[in-house]
């Protein structure tokens, strides 16, 4: 599939019809409180809708309580093995390239700016992460399996945003589209599909052409579930490429928001991290996973520590040489990565589960094994 900016900024006219039916629905009935009290007891897939639920919202669960219907089990598994073969590094993507890359979009770090709290930068990192963790479960869209009634959650959260932003006169809609429009949902499936890819090739984490391939797949299913229109999201790498090379070339630069967001992500991993000594080292990640020129224009702060971060990838093909070499290195090294993963996870959540509640208004301070046959990244589609 190929883009073009006529396709792109029809991309951003529209959001998600279901999702805005629904919360529109909710909204004008007066039941949002309603809504919530009775969705944080709603956890798990299988569980039975509970008594006096909103009818819209009955039928909106009922409507998006199965994956689409040309999920290829198969690929699911492929993308899960992968992820517990590469969940330390894949943390690490996330955090430091994909968060930074949302907030180099100037409208997407107003967004933020404007619907989660500043106070509080861990609950939008923790609702990623336990999102992915959901995702990447045996059971994820099995009964008892959290994966579904989150996504369902989020996809409403999304239009509860639009609403606000637009009914509220606080979003430009003439000038920046409508807010979490098609066009920025695509673009976020690719910051945390192919940009993920692109970090760990980065870091120098060897990965199969084929784990590469199930773990695009697996968030094509998670896009299909959050709303994307897939008739027009990329099925491949190839064609993710293309769209989010035109993506960034469109909309991304400098801003007030989206360096305090990353002002406030740094600040974050530096609690996280024991001591004082090894701060550095989170600025550092940002900046040798984004690049230089995005890395000014979020203030990312220089330091000493900049070249230790490009040896990364050396330490790490150590680290999978030992894994090569012995099975029980490889069993050690992923139940490693698999309790830093948990233990990164319980420190942004304080050991809660994320609820991903429909705000009922915004305010600045809410807190809305194959190593054989080396993937290779799609070409960039932009001259640098």
């Amino acid at each position: 599939m190929t883009y073009d900016p006529s396709d792109m900024d029809r991309f951003r006219r529209y959001g998600d019809e279901l999702a805005d039916a629904t919360v529109a629905a909710l909204f004008e009935s007066g039941e949002i409180a309603k809504f919530n009290t009775l969705m944080r007891y709603f956890s798990t897939a299988g569980q039975d809708l509970p008594e006096g639920l909103p009818e819209p919202a009955r039928e909106y669960l009922e409507a998006t309580s199965m994956p689409p219907p040309w999920i290829d089990w198969a690929q699911m598994e492929q993308a899960r093995l992968f992820f517990i073969d590469n969940n330390v590094h894949i943390s690490t993507a996330l955090s430091f390239a994909s968060m930074p890359a949302c907030y180099v979009v100037p409208h997407v770090a107003q967004l933020l700016s404007a619907t989660h709290s500043l106070k509080y930068p861990s609950k939008r990192m923790a609702e990623t992460g336990q999102f992915t963790v959901f995702l990447m479960q045996p059971d994820a869209f099995e009964a008892g399996g959290r994966f579904i009634p989150a996504a369902q959650k989020v996809r409403l959260l999304h239009a509860s945003i639009r609403r606000h932003l637009a009914q509220e006169g606080r979003w430009d809609t003439a000038r920046l589209g409508t807010p979490i429009c098609q066009e920025d949902m695509i673009g976020g499936q690719m910051l945390f599909s192919l940009l993920v890819l692109d970090s760990l090739e980065r870091l120098g984490v060897q990965m199969s052409t084929e784990g590469a391939e199930a773990y695009f797949y697996a968030w094509r299913v998670v896009g299909a579930m959050l709303g994307v229109d897939q008739e027009h999201a990329p099925a491949d790498l190839e064609s993710a490429r293309r769209f989010l090379d035109l993506y960034l070339t469109r909309h991304m630069g400098p801003s007030p928001e989206g360096a305090d967001l990353t002002r406030q992500l740094i600040e974050m991993y530096e609690e996280v991290v024991p001591g004082t000594f090894f701060d550095p080292i989170v600025s550092a990640m940002i900046r040798h996973l984004i690049g230089d020129t995005c890395a000014d224009w979020l203030d990312v702060p220089r330091s000493n520590w900049d070249a230790v971060a490009k040896v990364a990838p050396s330490l790490l093909r150590v680290v999978e040489s030992v894994e090569e070499r012995s099975p029980f290195g490889e069993w050690g090294i992923d139940r490693l990565g698999h309790l830093t993963t948990v233990f990164q996870l319980s420190a942004l959540t304080r050991g809660r589960v994320m609820h991903y509640a429909i705000p009922a208004e915004l305010k600045q301070d809410f807190g809305v094994p194959n190593r054989r046959g080396r993937w290779t990244p799609p070409r960039t589609t932009v001259a640098p």
